[in-house]
């Protein structure tokens, strides 16, 4: 599954410092706009303890994490929706990502510049905003254009399409994200095709000094206060402390590190698992002498639909499943114990997967 979380926001947040902590690959950190000009794209590992305990059990040749992709992408200024700055080639490298995560500064310091000369977390997200609208809105507008001939003459695909696009250039000129717009009964296979900006889901990570580690700030109760109508999540890291704990060799280090500043678990950690709920994903495990991994997939999807993130032969082919669940697994320590128990279950095509699943499928192809 491919899925890609896209870093943005104005210069010199912390996206590139933040980008070198969660990612394998390293972006040039420099304090001047646009050091970051061509999109960084690196693989984030999502931390999982019992994709290590479930190899502690079967001891495998080899672990395999499930991951997500990440970029890093140039930062961006007022009049980016009208191609200012690096504005257009950020408006298109976000639209190819499944999530936004948004850094916001939300740290004083002043021997790093501001874009704008002060520290304003809530008038920084909003400068995004409003340039991801504006460029909605062009969008949309175009869009409208085309369908709304066709829904005149009652063509019922064309007026569903311009009943929503309608809705949403609505949202959009009330200075709302498109997602604003969208409820539950609308087709999401609709609303991706039309490619917005705003109706992607989006992760503040309201970047705080090293006081505010553990606790936030002010800074951050204004973000969490300004979003709190939005359907979105809001974290906080300190993106230097993340810099010197991806700089320490040894996970006994890291841990001494983090005791001593009164934080049980890497900032970054809690991010990727947010993104990770952000975009509504769970992971289920294949357990073998081979290799023991993780898969992604999203919260509901069934067996076949499981079984197709491996191979879409095995979608196609499927037949059943052999499941047991992680918890069961663990307690009983083998597959032919969990056997033997009558934990482990034979499930069909109907079968909705849950989240820590250990699976083994059955297909013919």
């Amino acid at each position: 599954m491919g899925l890609k979380c896209g870093i943005v926001g104005l210069p010199n947040v912390g996206k590139s410092t933040l980008f070198n902590c969660l990612s394998n690959a390293k972006a040039q950190a420099a304090n001047f706009p646009f050091c970051t000009i061509e999109p960084n794209v690196g693989t984030i590992t999502v931390p999982d303890a019992r994709l290590n305990k479930l190899a502690e059990l079967v001891k495998p040749q080899r672990i395999v994490p499930t991951t997500v992709e990440i970029v890093d992408i140039a930062g961006l200024v007022k009049g980016a929706s009208k191609g200012e700055g690096l504005g257009n080639q950020f408006l298109g490298n976000i639209r190819e990502c499944d999530a936004i995560l948004h850094v916001l500064r939300c740290f004083e310091d002043p021997n790093v510049v501001h874009v704008d000369g002060s520290v304003d977390p809530v008038r920084d997200k909003e400068v995004i905003d409003i340039e991801l609208q504006l460029k909605d809105l062009e969008t949309v507008d175009a869009r409208i254009a085309k369908v709304q001939k066709q829904a005149g003459t009652g063509d019922k695909e064309a007026k569903r399409r311009f009943e929503l696009l309608g809705r949403i250039r609505e949202t959009l000129l009330k200075g709302e994200s498109a997602r604003a717009a969208i409820t539950a009964s609308d087709d999401p296979v609709l609303v991706n095709e039309f490619q917005l900006l705003t109706t992607k889901p989006v992760l503040y990570v309201c970047n705080v000094d090293e006081a505010s580690a553990t606790t936030g700030n002010a800074h951050v109760d204004r973000v969490k206060e300004a979003v709190k109508h939005e359907n979105a999540e809001v974290i906080f890291v300190t993106a230097a402390i993340e810099a010197e704990i991806a700089s320490l060799e040894s996970p006994e280090e890291r841990a001494l590190f983090l005791a001593d500043l009164g934080l049980s678990e890497p900032g970054v950690n809690k991010l990727i698992h947010a993104a990770y709920h952000l975009l509504k994903l769970q992971t289920y495990f294949t357990a073998g002498e081979k290799e023991v991994r993780a898969w992604t997939i999203h919260q509901g999807d069934t067996g076949p639909q499981a079984a197709g993130v491996i191979h879409s032969d095995f979608e196609k082919g499927y037949i059943r499943a052999e499941v047991i669940g992680y918890d069961d697994y663990v307690a009983l320590g083998t597959e032919a114990a969990a056997r033997s128990a009558g934990k482990l279950r034979t499930e069909g095509k109907d079968y909705v997967v849950k989240d820590g699943d250990v699976m083994h499928f059955l297909f013919n192809v």
